[in-house]
């Protein structure tokens, strides 16, 4: 039996904060559908105290943004797209259109074929997520997507330039600053100066997850990223200095960013208990970290792996990483995940920044349906199909009319009919 050693706020707690943010994002979208970029500037400047004429960056702007970034900066952001790049591209190489004669006669097949707008919103409103450019724009481009718009708040007034920078290197077509609601809304319903994609994409706080949801439908998803979430999973065979340097490392990211420690060790869980109070008494980034250690951190004690791999399963955490003497183990029988880090060696942070895999991740239990972005996120396999012959019309033909008389659909029924009559010469009762 699992025993908790440290729990957050309670089910009832968190429901009610939602229900708070539901309101306000319902309202907001409400409102910049009805007054477009009225709205959305009136919204940029309560919430990020930023006004412009225009949002979108001109290519002037752009490079004044891309000179302010030191060398060595953008040599690491070229690296890091080049990884996710990479592994994007492997991941399309890996998927092929069909066509195969299935009946003598009867050819179906499937195309692979990109989106066609896709906003892209990169979250830098407490910190400047560059890594977010990245994982959306680059593997965007890789799916061949026509146009990228991307969207970021400003950085302590004004574009973030590495930022920019990221989202201009990997390729997005139109560079808009401007966060939260606003900018997700402004790109999902269209206003005067912005025009509407197909897809929305990108993690983001609460409110950007909320309103990615209540704009489903309307258009296309990623999934719903909403805050971080990171699960350790460890056994003695790493100290408590390690796995609390890896909790804190992904609560920094915000104050409702859950985290969660895993393990069959009660010495294990008490040590990290007690690195994880010492390490925010150094941390620059203690204050939210803290809040979201005191708020939404758990320490949990298993008897045995399997009841290990149990838990992890219901929790199906965005990030899981896995400390144990045979991470492997995990990678076998675990399914509910955003992604894997198995070992030591690796780290969410690898996986958020430059390794290549994606970073954007399903949170809150969507990982029992949904794994992260990735290249084929941004395109629709649609189908086709071809019939060559009489005969196989015929054939085909004289299934689907008794089937269509089966379910009592004589429109879908005649459908079929004529063409047994036409191409088969026969009269089907």
């Amino acid at each position: 039996m699992p025993r908790y050693l440290k729990t957050g706020i309670s089910d009832a707690e968190a429901a009610e904060a939602d229900e708070k943010v539901r309101r306000v994002v319902e309202d907001a979208l409400d409102d910049i559908a009805k007054r477009g970029d009225t709205a959305v500037r009136e919204m940029s400047i309560k919430f990020d105290r930023w006004e412009r004429d225009d949002f979108r960056l001109s290519e002037a702007e752009i490079e004044a943004c891309l000179d302010r970034v030191p060398e060595q900066d953008r040599t690491d952001i070229l690296f890091a797209q080049e990884q996710i790049r990479n592994f994007a591209q492997a991941q399309r190489d890996a998927l092929q259109d069909v066509e195969v004669e299935t009946l003598p006669g009867v050819v179906l097949g499937h195309k692979n074929i990109p989106v066609g707008a896709v906003g892209c919103y990169v979250p830098g409103g407490k910190y400047p997520m560059v890594a977010s450019a990245h994982m959306s724009v680059v593997t965007a481009k890789v799916a061949g997507v026509e146009r990228i718009a991307t969207c970021a708040p400003p950085f302590e007034g004004s574009p973030a330039p590495a930022i920019v920078a990221a989202q201009h290197l990997a390729g997005a077509d139109e560079i808009y600053v401007l966060g939260g609601i606003q900018a997700v809304g402004a790109m999902a319903l269209g206003t005067g100066s912005i025009a509407p994609v197909d897809m929305l994409v990108g993690p983001g706080n609460a409110f950007v997850a909320e309103a990615k949801r209540q704009l489903f439908g309307r258009v296309g998803l990623d999934l719903l990223a909403g805050p971080t979430e990171t699960l350790v999973i460890a056994d003695e065979t790493v100290d408590g200095e390690l796995c609390a340097a890896d909790l804190l490392g992904q609560a920094e990211h915000g104050p409702t960013s859950p985290a969660t420690l895993l393990t069959n060790s009660e010495t294990l869980a008490r040590q990290t208990m007690a690195e994880v109070e010492r390490q925010l008494t150094i941390l620059p980034t203690a204050e939210i970290a803290g809040q979201a250690w005191r708020d939404y951190g758990q320490v949990i004690v298993c008897d045995t792996l399997d009841e290990m791999a149990a838990v992890a399963d219901e929790i199906a955490a965005e990030h899981v990483q896995v400390m144990t003497e045979d991470p492997d183990w995990f990678l076998e029988r675990m399914t509910n995940y955003g992604a894997l880090f198995l070992g030591p060696r690796t780290n969410v942070s690898y996986g958020d920044k430059v390794i290549g895999t994606n970073h954007t991740l399903p949170t809150r239990k969507a990982a029992r349906y949904t794994g992260g972005l990735w290249v084929g996120k941004f395109l629709k396999t649609c189908t086709y199909q071809r019939v060559l012959t009489d005969e196989a019309s015929t054939m085909v033909g004289e299934y689907c009319s008794r089937l269509c008389a089966l379910e009592g659909f004589a429109g879908h029924k005649e459908q079929a009919d004529i063409r047994v009559r036409r191409y088969g010469g026969k009269n089907l009762a």
